[in-house]
């Protein structure tokens, strides 16, 4: 054996160390190994469970606000050829359907029970303090996630999560139902409705993460970059796991971004307006047997304005809306493609169902005319004329657009109504698209059994060849609401099981019931304010004969409309939907929830990396008064201080250029904002400024500022800034609020911010 004195380390424990590491190198390992070979596993070390033999891999995807008829694969006029080709090597299914609402529907889809079951009766967001609304999955409802991580799967998670509720989404959690406590493995993506397309509140597994400085990111390649990476490290590292992975892109919920040369490729395609754009997706879904012959189109209902009676600056704006959501719509499908590139590229392909939701609920009509910054919705300043003229911007970073009521219509053709109604087919009926080549043999089928988003888990179930167990973790198990849709791949398949299956959302209510349906008249639109009382009228169709629920029959047929009526009345009472509120911007309240700031006047906060979400920082709506306590180093300093928003809606207090400047802006129109900036005030030291908003006693709020306790200014407020914000404690959030001179020294340093409420 060589001498180690050559290394330098000569004799003591370090030569005894290398002795022994040759000494083992020298031991023959054939026996070892042919002992390893012969043994099924270690007979002490734990094992990861193992899946079935031969179990595919799953690959579900959800988009966000697709109309039935907004792409290309159910007769949209959005080219989606990836989807196309999947639907080519696969199953159209044209009878699907969601709650109406996002993360109702996405509860519904992760467990395999009703939304209300498991307290998602609307979206988080309005959550209420009864069963069926806490929007918490309770435990007696494992996630998809859930049941096959524990049967061998590896799970992984890319998007959007809507399913934590409010109070939980901060750094401190808990995080029993983030992504992570629900069941996956990893999480990439974003908590919440909804995100910037260039600028995202990035979340990976609980931690957020900046927004990478590349000026060409755009997070939906960002999406399926992660979504490639995790496979290839499954692939890599899952020891022959089969994989779940749930892809849950943003789009085509606003804001509606793309990027720039995928907004190019759509000008000028939607010229016609949207009346001629509804009836040409009708003629194609005629044309491409997505819809029956004999299949009528509603009406334009009259609250939704014609498309000739807009003024020719109104029609462009509004066209560039649509050649968003096209562009967006196109783009995520291109992305997607990629992950049906690596699936082929690895030879998983053919043993991968995918199963492509396109769409958790109908297309939006939440604004009757779109706007170029959706935050602007919420305010009383009237932004319209301003925006008309900055067209060229929709779509790009420096809009956050909201399309318009129209468009929605024509893209949810043949059907009425959109997203958040929930009696009526715009609202519900999504397309969906199943494709696994070694398990589906029919290609290129269409499939019109009644189906919804309930099925999705029994079906994996089924397909995996697993039974989930009665009781996980000692919590007895809900039963599931849905039906395996494995019946439905044979071509000979029966053409409907016998099925019942509510609908309820805002208090729009349905019931299908074997091929009849009894719904509810809306009563108010989508994007209007009104409370009303639950005492709707009741309509009836036959939906066996009338595909697109354009005939009533409620009059002719009283009888059946009763029975129906009975019906819902006690799944309702089953699944914890009654009492009916229909209430809508009310039930946004923040008192509705918990919070983490239910308690005490006083917050204290200090300089972060990273931005506290809105629901980590007090909301500032109404009375408050945040005091800051900065040192400035030296003089001609620019730094944030604190910053509440962005350049859409927001406030910040800042150092610039050695002077103290207050910005607040109700909306990103500059005639809006009021811009305050004490010259000569601030002097290198240690300093502490106030700004804070009161109602005085004419009822107005007042904007005030002062510093080392001296009032500076004061001036009235017209319009309050839109409290769902990100927060800066020492620099600005993701999308700055204002540009600063980068060139200036940033010497100016927040000690800490105290926040507090005025009016508890």
């Amino acid at each position: 054996m060589a001498k180690v004195r050559g290394f330098g380390i000569a004799g003591g424990k370090a030569a005894a160390a290398l002795m022994l590491s040759a000494s083992l190198i020298s031991l023959p390992v054939t026996p070892l190994l042919a002992q390893k070979a012969t043994q099924s596993g270690w007979q002490h070390y734990p094992m990861r469970p193992q899946a079935p033999e031969g179990a595919p891999n799953i690959l579900i995807v959800m988009t966000d606000d697709v109309g039935f008829g907004a792409s290309s694969t159910f007769g949209g006029m959005i080219p989606t050829p990836n989807l196309d080709a999947l639907a080519r090597e696969g199953l159209r299914y044209t009878q699907f359907h969601t709650t109406a609402m996002c993360s109702p529907t996405r509860a519904a889809l992760l467990t395999g029970r009703n939304h209300h079951s498991v307290n998602f009766g609307a979206i988080g967001n309005m959550s209420l303090d009864r069963e069926g609304y806490t929007s918490v999955i309770p435990d007696s409802a494992a996630t998809i996630g859930d049941v096959l991580g524990a049967n061998g799967y590896n799970t992984g998670w890319i998007g959007k999560n809507h399913n934590t509720p409010l109070w939980e989404d901060t750094a401190m959690g808990p995080f029993d139902r983030w992504p992570n406590g629900l069941g996956f493995d990893y999480f990439y993506g974003f908590n919440g409705s909804q995100t910037d397309q260039f600028r995202p509140s990035l979340i990976e597994n609980r931690n957020p993460l900046p927004v990478p400085e590349d000026p060409n990111y755009i997070f939906e390649k960002d999406m399926a970059d992660h979504a490639i990476g995790w496979l290839r490290k499954q692939e890599s590292l899952g020891q022959g796991a089969p994989f779940l992975l749930y892809y849950a892109p943003g789009t085509a919920h606003a804001p509606l971004q793309a990027p720039a040369e995928w907004l190019e490729k759509f000008r000028g395609k939607f010229d016609d307006g949207w009346d001629a754009m509804r009836q040409h997706i009708y003629q194609r879904q005629l044309d491409s047997g997505t819809i029956p012959t004999g299949t009528d189109i509603s009406p334009r209902p009259d609250t939704v304005p014609a498309w000739d009676s807009l003024t020719a600056e109104e029609q462009q704006f509004s066209c560039r809306l649509m050649e968003a959501y096209a562009a967006m719509l196109a783009y995520s499908d291109d992305q997607f493609g990629r992950l049906v590139a690596e699936l082929k590229r690895s030879g998983r392909y053919d043993n991968t169902l995918i199963v492509f939701i396109q769409g958790d609920n109908g297309a939006s009509q939440e604004s009757l005319f779109g706007e170029f910054n959706e935050t602007a919705m919420f305010s009383q300043i009237d932004t319209r004329a301003q925006d008309l003229g900055r067209f060229a911007e929709v779509g790009s970073p420096a809009s956050k657009p909201v399309n318009a009521a129209g468009w929605a219509w024509a893209m949810n053709a043949p059907f009425q109504w959109s997203k958040q109604i929930a009696s009526h087919f715009g609202g519900t009926r999504n397309g969906l698209v199943m494709s696994w080549p070694d398990g589906i043999k029919d290609k290129g089928d269409v499939r019109r059994q009644f189906a919804h988003v309930v099925d999705i888990a029994p079906t994996l179930y089924e397909l995996v060849g697993i039974t989930p167990p009665a009781e996980i973790n000692g919590v007895k198990q809900q039963p599931f609401a849905g039906v395996s849709m494995t019946y439905s791949f044979d071509d000979d398949a029966p053409t409907d099981l016998p099925r019942t299956q509510y609908f309820e959302m805002l208090g729009n209510r349905a019931i299908w019931q074997d091929g009849w349906v009894a719904a509810t008249t809306p009563r108010r639109m989508p994007w209007s304010t009104q409370y009303l009382k639950p005492d709707y009228d009741w309509e009836l169709y036959n939906v066996n004969a009338d595909f697109s629920q354009a005939h009533d029959l409620a009059d002719a047929q009283p009888e059946k409309l009763a029975e129906l009526k009975a019906t819902f009345q006690d799944m309702a009472q089953d699944n914890g939907v009654l009492p009916i509120d229909d209430r809508f911007i009310q039930r946004f309240g923040a008192g509705l929830r918990p919070g983490a700031f239910d308690t005490g006047n006083d917050f204290v906060f200090y300089p972060s990396d990273d931005v506290y979400g809105a629901k980590a920082f007090p909301s500032l709506n109404s009375e408050w008064l945040v005091e800051t306590e900065f040192t400035v180093t030296g003089e001609g300093a620019s730094a944030p201080l604190i910053v509440r928003g962005d350049q859409f809606s927001g406030w910040g207090l800042y150092m610039d250029k050695g002077n103290l400047r207050l910005v607040y802006s109700p909306t990103h129109v500059a005639e809006d904002r009021l811009d305050w900036t004490l010259a000569g005030v601030i002097e290198p030291g240690n300093h502490s400024a106030a700004v804070s908003v009161r109602q005085e006693s004419d009822g107005a709020h007042h904007l005030n500022l002062s510093v080392d306790g001296e009032p500076m200014l004061t001036d009235r407020l017209d319009n309050l800034t839109f409290g769902r914000s990100e927060t800066g404690i020492g620099r600005q959030t993701e999308i700055p609020l204002v540009p600063l001179d980068k060139s200036a020294p940033a010497s100016a340093m927040v000690d800490k911010v105290v926040v507090r409420y005025l009016n508890r």
